[in-house]
């Protein structure tokens, strides 16, 4: 009797954060129209939203359940600490029971955000071992990585890389340094962010401008200056959006993960101008929405940038991370490009109106661009097949 192949995919997945559920979305795409017979379960950091979502079972990452709350009180050290047993048992059962693991896109292998080392990247570390103790592929498709700084975070994302099967990343900054960690590079593939792959509604602008906002503290190197680094990106952002009002432009911002509603909120307080809203956004899909009927998008977090860079609205970017200027870049939208730590309100609001006044060819720019991207993806799916779904197994084995 014949049985259908078992596929995991794993992540922090249904935490509200937009971009990595659009990576899950893409990937479970190409599974239904790949593999259709596959049975798909999640372990993930919302299994509850997973599981609503996108009806798949779904598991919860971590056992213990302030896994990334600061612990303080002995009582939740000590939570934390058995939680990491727990996790290693629980993780290895479960990649245990599949033929396939997909790790879809996200910044796994990064730390351009604040991170600690026994959070996700000993999760990562947990799933990619066990993935060779037990002969299960795992596959990190389209991944994020960047150089890391702290040796415990770097060790152990080296170690994922080194023991996943397959490997491909979202930009060849991320391939760059993965290679300059130790890692062999070289059968390893750069193919565009997988959230080109998902459909895109058609443009409709409406003459507002979108602006995305993030709770943005800076890096994992930036702890000692996180306050005044937000300081700084509130204040410039808020100067630029009360620019545009008095300009009698409207404006609606965007967030990409929960955290962001506190600084859409600050704004909102700040400029107090009807001219002003935030849009509901649960999904890629909607954020997409939102940034085709705009006629311009000045976005920080990056699958802001994403979202309206596919929908080929001209973008500005409040770049936080390298990986936002590769984006850019691939876009041909290098110029376009703005520190997030630095936000000069008035430079900012000159590089908007560079970027207006060049509306119709950038339009066109991205128009050719996403449809490179389209036909990339569609090689990164047929060379994930290949090495995940062999065409000698069929995707099928005997039951004992």
């Amino acid at each position: 009797m014949r049985r259908p192949v078992r596929v995991g995919v794993f992540g922090l997945l249904g935490s509200g954060n937009l971009g990595n559920d659009g990576s899950l979305e893409a990937v479970l795409g190409y599974l239904r129209a790949e593999r259709p017979e596959a049975v798909v379960d999640a372990l993930c950091g919302g299994p509850e939203v997973v599981a609503a979502r996108y009806r798949i079972p779904a598991t919860r990452l971590h056992w213990y359940r302030g896994e990334y709350r600061t612990a303080s009180r002995a009582g939740a050290v000590a939570a934390k600490g058995l939680g990491k047993l727990v996790d290693a048992v629980r993780t290895a059962a479960w990649v245990r029971r599949h033929d396939v693991v997909i790790v879809p896109g996200m910044g796994v292998l990064e730390a351009t955000l604040p991170l600690r080392p026994w959070g996700f990247p000993y999760a990562l570390f947990l799933l990619c071992a066990s993935g060779r103790l037990f002969g299960t592929r795992v596959a990190l498709v389209g991944v994020g990585a960047a150089p890391i700084g702290d040796r415990p975070t770097r060790a152990l994302v080296r170690w994922s890389a080194r023991l996943a099967t397959y490997r491909s990343y979202r930009d060849t900054l991320s391939r760059d340094a993965m290679r300059a960690m130790g890692v062999d590079t070289a059968r390893d593939e750069v193919h565009p962010d997988l959230a080109f792959a998902l459909p895109v509604p058609p443009p409709d602008p409406s003459g507002r401008v979108c602006v995305g906002v993030m709770d943005f503290h800076g890096g994992n190197d930036d702890r000692a200056r996180a306050e005044e680094i937000h300081r700084r990106y509130l204040d410039g952002t808020t100067r630029f959006v009360r620019a545009l009002v008095e300009d009698g432009r409207q404006v609606r911002l965007l967030t990409g993960d929960d955290c962001d509603t506190t600084v859409a909120a600050a704004i909102l307080e700040a400029v107090d101008s009807p001219l002003v809203t935030a849009a509901e956004t649960a999904s890629l899909a909607d954020l997409m929405k939102e940034t085709a009927a705009a006629d311009s998008v000045v976005a920080t977090r990056y699958h802001n940038l994403v979202c309206a860079l596919k929908t080929g609205t001209p973008t500005l970017a409040l770049s936080y991370a390298a990986k936002s200027d590769a984006l850019m870049a691939q876009m041909g939208l290098a110029a376009y490009c703005h520190p997030a730590r630095e936000v000069d309100a008035d430079r900012l609001l000159e590089q908007f109106r560079a970027l207006e006044k060049r509306s119709a060819e950038l339009r066109q720019t991205l128009a050719e661009r996403n449809q490179a991207a389209v036909r990339q993806l569609d090689r990164q799916f047929a060379a994930l097949t290949a090495a995940l779904f062999p065409a000698a197994d069929h995707a099928l084995r005997e039951t004992p």
